[in-house]
């Protein structure tokens, strides 16, 4: 049988993609179970397959699957329904099949409204949907009705069957990356918290359950042997059982393997010894959830972390040379120019190197949806409209669409104006083992004033002299191509290639192999004149496209001169 997973575009643009373009790492375990099986399963990212329409029916055309099946969160539902849609008209037999945690929760919506939807996987999905698919190879569809897990129509009812129990032993499935290449894995399923606005309780159960730190190493081995260098770990709570976690910080540096990665985590669960740990083993940046800087909000949310946890995992995050992201929501209730002053007081507190702010929302599966449905006296069929989401102030008289818009200003305009004081005032631990890693931190910290995430933000006050400010910084910790590089470009953008060329010639002398710094000196002695002297930096790699530009360049300099 061929089977398609698709992940499905959504329904609104966005200004940046990065949190909508992933597959999330559920799609690779449910594809690693089906191959292990001997399935012929692809999977398709498609979340901007509709900016190519054309495309959809093109590859449904040329693959002819036996079934589909849609990783649907929320947001992308009607993606996942439009090419559903096309899906039967192309290929008739063809079986639909949607999972993840939007058609869990809407698993009676779903098979009530759309009849090109053929099953639902309601939760954790690898077994139940390989169950389903054997019973569709072996066309036994008695046997549906007894697979536990799912939803189906039988004589134009919907039923769901009882609830699949949850993997006790997460080890025992196989490892993805035998199979497929990505970035963002986990290590855990589940999350202890019981924030109001989040579904995951609910979907993966009370518990947080965790593989192995040599299955989660062995994943992050087999990806780095792919050349894959850089991962996000997407739990919830990565850092929830602290052993287990340095034990996989020291199986990553027993390994040797050079890789580098992001995560996200809770401010009462960090500890220093904990951080030590993670940046050691490669960890750049952390993200926690604060939600408001306001004590009554957070309570609201209930999100369970005190002012003082917050400040503490913020402060040590720094410490040790790991980029802080705070996660705030505003918009709740109660939500005023005073909350958001509040916030605002906390971010100049714990002074973060990246802010997300969002609108607070109310999605099916969280408490916030079950009140909202009770209050509002509503049924599922609300999401029959096209919509993503319904945002929590559209339902609050004492909130406005204005309002929400000047509080969501402030916020930002507020980091923006403190980044520059936030980044220069750094304090690092001084640990001489760390100074390698601090000096990484630093021109890595730069690079995103210089010509990184915060380039182009004009609320961003002297981005050129904090990046030069941090590159120099991170020179006096510990020789690093990027601060050589980073300077060596300054100099050259403001006519001083001398200076480019000082500053370049010393990062050459500690990384003489490096390719950026090797052609970026080419192109200063190249602005004076200097052809001949280029040339000898450009000529080291012959593999380089722009080295061949910048030699073509050279020799026509040359033979003018000539």
């Amino acid at each position: 049988m061929k089977i398609l997973l698709i992940y499905p575009y959504f329904l609104e643009e966005r200004p940046d993609y990065e949190d909508v373009s992933v597959v999330p790492i559920g799609v690779y375990y449910v594809g690693a179970v089906l191959k292990k099986h001997n399935y012929d399963v692809e999977v398709l990212n498609w979340h901007n397959i509709n900016k190519r329409p054309e495309k959809i029916k093109q590859t449904l055309s040329e693959k002819n699957p036996d079934i589909i099946g849609f990783s649907v969160l929320h947001a992308n539902r009607w993606g996942a329904i439009e090419i559903s849609r096309i899906a039967k008209k192309i290929i008739p037999y063809v079986k639909i099949v949607f999972g993840g945690i939007g058609a869990t929760f809407l698993w009676n919506h779903f098979l009530t409204h759309f009849p090109e939807i053929d099953f639902i996987v309601c939760g954790e999905g690898e077994y139940t949907f390989l169950n389903l698919v054997k019973c569709l190879e072996q066309k036994n569809y008695q046997d549906i009705g007894n697979l536990k897990g799912i939803a189906f129509r039988k004589k134009g009812c919907v039923l769901k069957n009882p609830d699949a129990e949850l993997i006790a032993n997460l080890d025992e499935l196989p490892n993805p990356a035998q199979f497929f290449d990505y970035q963002h894995l986990s290590l855990t399923r589940g999350c202890f918290g019981k924030c109001r606005f989040c579904g995951s309780p609910h979907f993966w159960g009370p518990k947080v359950r965790s593989h192995s730190a040599k299955y989660f190493v062995d994943q992050l081995e087999m990806l780095y042997e792919k050349k894959i260098t850089f991962f996000y770990v997407s739990d919830d709570t990565f850092t929830i059982h602290k052993g287990r976690v340095i034990e996989v910080c020291r199986l990553i540096l027993d390994r040797k393997l050079k890789l580098t990665w992001a995560a996200v985590s809770r401010v009462d669960t960090v500890d220093k010894d904990l951080l030590y740990w993670m940046r050691k083993a490669g960890c750049i940046q952390i993200s926690y959830g604060v939600e408001s800087g306001s004590e009554k909000i957070r309570e609201f949310l209930n999100k369970k972390i005190s002012h003082d946890r917050i400040k503490n995992a913020f402060a040590l995050t720094t410490m040790y040379g790991i980029m802080a992201r705070a996660y705030f929501i505003y918009g709740s209730p109660g939500e005023s120019m005073s909350t958001i002053q509040e916030t605002i007081d906390l971010i100049q507190e714990i002074k973060p190197f990246s802010c997300m702010f969002y609108i607070l929302d109310i999605f099916p599966g969280t408490s916030l949806y079950k009140e909202y449905k009770k209050i509002f006296n509503v049924t599922d069929d609300i999401w029959l409209r096209r919509v993503e989401d319904i945002m929590y102030f559209e339902t609050d008289p004492d909130l406005s669409a204005g309002l929400i818009s000047e509080f969501g200003k402030k916020l930002r305009n507020c980091f923006y104006e403190n980044l520059p004081g936030f980044a220069l005032g750094v304090e690092l631990a001084d640990i001489k083992e760390f100074y390698p890693l601090h000096s990484d931190f630093c021109s890595r910290l730069g690079m995103t004033f210089d010509h990184g995430d915060y380039a182009h933000i004009k609320g961003i006050p002297e981005k050129g002299k904090v990046a030069e400010q941090l590159y120099r910084k991170s020179l006096e910790y510990y020789p690093d191509q990027r601060a050589y590089l980073g300077l060596g470009i300054m100099a050259q953008k403001q006519g001083a290639s001398h200076e480019s060329i000082k500053i370049l010639s010393k990062g050459i002398e500690h990384f003489p192999d490096n390719v950026e710094l090797n052609l970026c000196i080419s192109v200063s002695f190249m602005n004076i004149g200097e052809y001949k002297k280029a040339l000898d930096y450009v000529l080291k790699f012959p593999q380089s496209e722009y080295a061949h530009e910048l030699m073509s360049r050279c020799y026509k300099a040359l033979q003018k001169t000539a």
